[in-house]
């Protein structure tokens, strides 16, 4: 194997250096220049984040264990440019004393997971894949504790871990039944031998299963907002965002390419499923006061919003759900940064205390506004065209009564994002928060977001251009 073989994992490569860099970098500040680390590293990912949208080598590694795509590269960059607009959303947060001697461990922690979400969208074969879910699925509960010595935060990360062990191995006797009926663990491979026969289909239910608790499917989503809400900010926008995101490149790959034999099967579970997700999901969020509860709810039911492309079972459908994918990590991260600026300066996550918020911060208010109105999917935002293409591939595949529960629910979610824009404008508050005045790699974040759910919408270029390549997976 050359060196330019290893090259196709160029992603991969770079984050582990970047990790190494990291922490040497840090062994040699003093105490006192801890700070120092957060430019070094945002400079760095965001060159990394430039390189992997340069041109890159393709191919097969490792016997077919590991492989590179047009398709597969896309997904890795949509998940670096959610991750840049999250350090630079950090920065503020993690200047504050009880985190200072830490801006390292942070850094190392959340590349760590990146190298694993990488490897397990790359993946040939089920043993990749479950190799890379654990490598960043670890680091993920040392995030989620991140600040330890708040007791919610480390009960976040025994919860997480915990539901996480058991989800894992739920996944891993599935992946054992498949070798065990199938004799293989390759996806080209599996797919050719995969048929109907019970043991196949349980296994089929197992690895679903597994897969549906990392993506907060219901009813495996009941440690979603627990965990969210005891994390950091910063630390649960990653969870709900870049986390959800590469399960759900993942799990809709696999779906294509493995499971597609059994689609009859599959497609009745993943309908149930998707009703009770959007529904459940949807009901919660209408009492949820802390912001982080109320985005966790959000969350899940936009999961369910993403389980119509799975089932379009197409070209059409996963387009759909790759575009979605990108609309919204700019509008969650976008409300996420909304409320992490607020929690750094105030230590405030309740939606009361957003009162008369416009009064005192306009800006932070119409960007909280315009993201909320995007998970909404109110036109003429990018929100609404990832929601309209979704029904659109779900329509496509006669599943018109699914599409009319999508939209119902669309209806629920407008009322409770609406919520926090009233607050914002017309609630009335006697002492609202403060003006302040985020840093400036907060602003830059910020103003990303705004700029990409604008551009998405708009720039028709980029769904013809998810689509050309998704065209080479699903024929």
């Amino acid at each position: 194997m050359s060196i330019n073989d290893f090259m196709t994992m160029r992603h991969e490569l770079i984050l582990a250096s970047l990790v190494l860099l990291v922490l040497i970098i840090d062994l040699n500040l003093k105490k006192s220049q801890k700070t120092r680390i957060i430019p070094i590293a945002i400079s760095l990912f965001f060159i990394h984040t430039v390189v992997g949208f340069l041109p890159s080598q393709t191919g097969v590694l490792f016997g077919g264990m590991y492989h590179t795509d047009a398709l597969t590269i896309l997904m890795k960059n949509i998940l670096n440019v959610g991750v840049i607009i999250i350090l630079l959303q950090s920065t503020t947060w993690l200047k504050k004393a009880e985190n200072s001697e830490k801006i390292s461990e942070f850094y190392i922690l959340l590349l760590s997971t990146l190298v694993g979400m990488n490897f397990m969208i790359s993946s040939g074969d089920f043993l990749m894949l479950y190799l890379g879910l654990e490598l960043a699925t670890i680091p993920m509960a040392a995030l989620a504790a991140f600040t330890h010595h708040q007791e919610r935060s480390a009960e976040a990360g025994i919860k997480l871990i915990l539901s996480s062990a058991l989800s894992s191995g739920i996944l891993l006797f599935g992946l054992s039944l498949i070798y065990g009926s199938t004799g293989s663990i390759y996806f080209d491979t599996v797919g050719l031998l995969y048929s109907n026969t019970p043991m196949q289909v349980l296994a089929f239910i197992f690895f679903f299963t597994g897969m549906a608790f990392k993506i907060s499917l219901v009813p495996f989503h009941l440690w979603t907002a627990d965990v969210y809400e005891g994390s950091p900010v910063n630390v649960t926008s990653y969870f709900s965002v870049i986390s959800k995101g590469a399960s759900v490149f993942i799990l809709i790959m696999v779906m294509y390419t493995v499971f597609h034999s059994i689609a009859y099967l599959w497609k009745d579970i993943v309908y149930l499923i998707a009703v009770m997700t959007m529904t459940i999901g949807n009901l919660f969020a209408l009492r949820q006061k802390n912001m982080k509860r109320f985005l966790a709810f959000s969350s899940i039911a936009q999961a369910g919003f993403i389980l119509l492309g799975i089932l379009g079972g197409n070209k059409i459908g996963m387009t759909a759900t790759v575009y979605f994918v990108l609309v919204y990590i700019f509008s969650n991260l976008g409300a996420f940064g909304v409320v992490s600026a607020i929690s750094a300066k105030t230590g405030k996550e309740n939606m009361d205390d957003y009162d008369g918020l416009y009064a005192t911060n306009p800006l932070l208010t119409l960007l909280m506004m315009l993201s909320v109105f995007s998970l909404a999917g109110i036109p003429p935002i990018a929100g609404f065209f990832g929601k309209f293409f979704l029904f659109t591939s779900a329509a496509s595949g006669g599943y018109y009564w699914l599409v009319f529960i999508a939209v119902l629910n669309a209806t629920i979610s407008l009322y409770y994002y609406l919520l926090v824009v009233k607050a914002m404008f017309i609630n009335k508050s006697e002492t609202p928060i403060a003006f302040f005045k985020s840093d400036t790699f907060t602003r830059i974040g910020l103003l990303i977001c705004a700029i990409g759910i604008f551009v998405i919408g708009f720039w028709s270029q980029v769904y013809e251009f998810i689509d050309s390549l998704t065209f080479a997976i699903i024929n």
